[in-house]
């Protein structure tokens, strides 16, 4: 009895490989996307059983025109503004102070990633209990006698702020962490030539480590500001986007649009923005890893 094979051609064997996790992708990523683009065109007349007509770009004119979606693009830029510079410049100073060969300097890097490890839903109960009216910052401030008492979450001027500080605290030991392992990288002999040239101190880190370190900066610069464009938990545990939209972002909006308020077209339209946002962010990730002059 004759045995047959077939020969599979080289070129389609690694996309076999691949083949599996594509069609978990497709399903649970890129077909939800597409349909989510295809809504932003249409929209539901007061039933989501029925299927939704093609409205075209009504949507995006509606947006344009709704001034809560530009509020909470403003608080979304201001999160970027702000957060983004802190989430590069603190982590390192950070892993520049334990990155030392001292006893019980683990102790010190574990205590500084142990926010990290939280559950968001955790840390931003508790922070809410600090920043309450009798919590501990404003027993303490009483106590001091700096203040009666701050509305941290309840002004329009300090709630977005106060939410910004949780994203910082939650952010800083991840960050430490790739800029450790960057300054792990730079030879020890650099600093002792520099040394010699009468660079020590703080002045040695401006001369070598921040040249050094700049894929690293470039790359924590990218990466936080993705997570800041999409910060969502914070402001839904502790304010939900209030006092009067002061602290609401836009995917808090979408998220209100889409599940509270169910109109699923006009969410879908927000996030394709959104999307569109990121995907340049992300754009700019790749051309950062990618470009060998940062390297």
């Amino acid at each position: 009895m004759l045995k047959t094979s077939v020969k599979i051609p080289q070129k389609i064997i690694p996309y076999l490989f691949l083949l599996p996790a594509l069609l978990v992708l497709g399903i649970t990523v890129f077909f939800p996307a597409i349909q989510a683009f295809s809504l932003s065109f249409t929209q539901y007349d007061y039933d989501l059983t029925q299927a939704p007509k093609w409205i075209g770009l009504a949507n995006f004119q509606r947006l344009a025109k709704d001034p809560v979606f530009w509020q909470t693009l403003r608080n979304t830029l201001l999160y970027l503004i702000v957060v983004v510079p802190i989430l590069i410049i603190f982590p390192l100073g950070l892993a520049i102070l334990v990155n030392k060969k001292l006893r019980g300097i683990s102790l010190f890097r574990m205590a500084f990633y142990a926010p990290v490890v939280i559950s968001m839903v955790v840390a931003g109960i508790a922070w809410k209990a600090l920043y309450n009216s009798n919590g501990l910052f404003n027993q303490l401030l009483q106590q001091w006698g700096i203040s009666s008492g701050i509305p941290w979450l309840t002004s329009p001027q300090l709630a977005i702020f106060s939410v910004m500080v949780v994203t910082v605290w939650k952010g800083l030991g991840y960050y430490m962490v790739i800029y450790l392992a960057g300054l792990q990288s730079i030879p020890e002999e650099l600093y002792e030539a520099a040394a010699i040239d009468g660079s020590d101190g703080w002045r040695k880190h401006w001369d070598i480590t921040l040249p050094l370190m700049r894929p690293y900066l470039l790359l924590v610069g990218v990466i936080s500001a993705i997570a800041a464009t999409k910060v969502f938990e914070e402001v839904y545990i502790m304010t939900q986007g209030g006092p009067r939209n002061s602290s609401k972002t836009v995917v808090y909006y979408l998220y209100e649009r889409a599940f509270q308020d169910l109109d699923i077209n006009y969410a879908c339209t927000i996030g394709l923005i959104l999307f569109l946002v990121i995907l340049v962010l992300s754009i700019i990730n790749l051309k950062v890893s990618q470009n060998p002059t940062l390297s």
